[in-house]
């Protein structure tokens, strides 16, 4: 049994983490079927948009311990880092449908998508720190920077599971849905993102990350290469064709 299934539908491309066996912990084979269907997301023009998932009733359980006690290899991958993704998530738009629990790298692999999707009943926590470790795999990083700065910290100090009903109010969770549904809701969003131009749409996602530490001084001059180069393309063309003639835009890429 693979331990990533990689699908392709109506302009989504669908990676589900396929160990329920062991609540989707990720062991090196796993990262690495991770890493590698992010690069075919990223090759794909026809997967404008990714949901990442876990097959059973959990998200993801983090790093798989019991693997790496006994062969002491790391979910560590080159390139993309830690679980496949959390060093260089795709640059592909990316929303995580969550089930049951993210725990750990299972909430790391969360924040490193774009968007989360939860069910009502879903739980995220970063237990690193009732293990003698620190949540490295992006935790501490990324976390203060979706939710205030005190309610990440009591998050990553005192290691328990929050439920998502809790995180949705704080824009951690952008989207509750009914137990079982994440996966529906999930797919739902990114239909609607897939409808969208491919070449605007990833650009946008580039420039929200990359203009994060940038200066206000400087911010417009260097978003303009990446603008012009949309506004030039030939998607552009056809958005404004399209909505003169009331139509349907239909979109290369390009």
């Amino acid at each position: 049994m693979s331990a990533v299934r990689f699908e392709v539908a109506d302009g989504v491309g669908v990676i589900t983490l396929n160990r329920p066996q062991v609540r989707n912990a990720i062991d090196k084979p796993a990262a690495e079927a991770i890493a590698a269907a992010l690069d075919e997301l990223d090759a794909r023009p026809d997967a404008r948009v990714g949901v990442l998932t876990g097959a059973g009733a959990v998200f993801c359980a983090g790093m798989d311990l019991k693997a790496f006690s006994a062969t002491g290899e790391r979910p560590v991958t080159h390139g993309r880092g830690g679980f496949g993704i959390v060093e260089r998530p795709p640059a592909t738009p990316l929303i995580a449908a969550v089930e049951g629990r993210a725990l750990g790298g299972g909430l790391e692999i969360a924040l490193a998508c774009d968007v989360i999707v939860a069910a009502e009943n879903a739980e995220f926590g970063l237990p690193e720190v009732k293990r003698g470790l620190v949540a490295a795999a992006g935790g501490v990083l990324r976390l203060p920077h979706r939710l205030p700065r005190n309610v990440a910290m009591e998050m990553v100090l005192r290691g328990v599971a929050v439920p998502a009903a809790e995180l949705h109010r704080f824009g951690l969770v952008n989207r509750l849905a009914e137990p079982g549904r994440a996966l529906d809701e999930a797919l739902a969003l990114a239909r609607e993102i897939a409808s969208n131009a491919p070449l605007a749409v990833r650009t946008s996602k580039l420039l929200v990350n990359a203009s994060a530490d940038w200066t206000a001084a400087e911010a417009f001059d260097r978003q303009r290469p990446h603008t012009d180069l949309v506004r030039n393309s030939a998607d552009a063309a056809e958005g404004a064709r399209a909505f003169a003639e009331k139509r349907a835009p239909v979109w290369t890429g390009s």
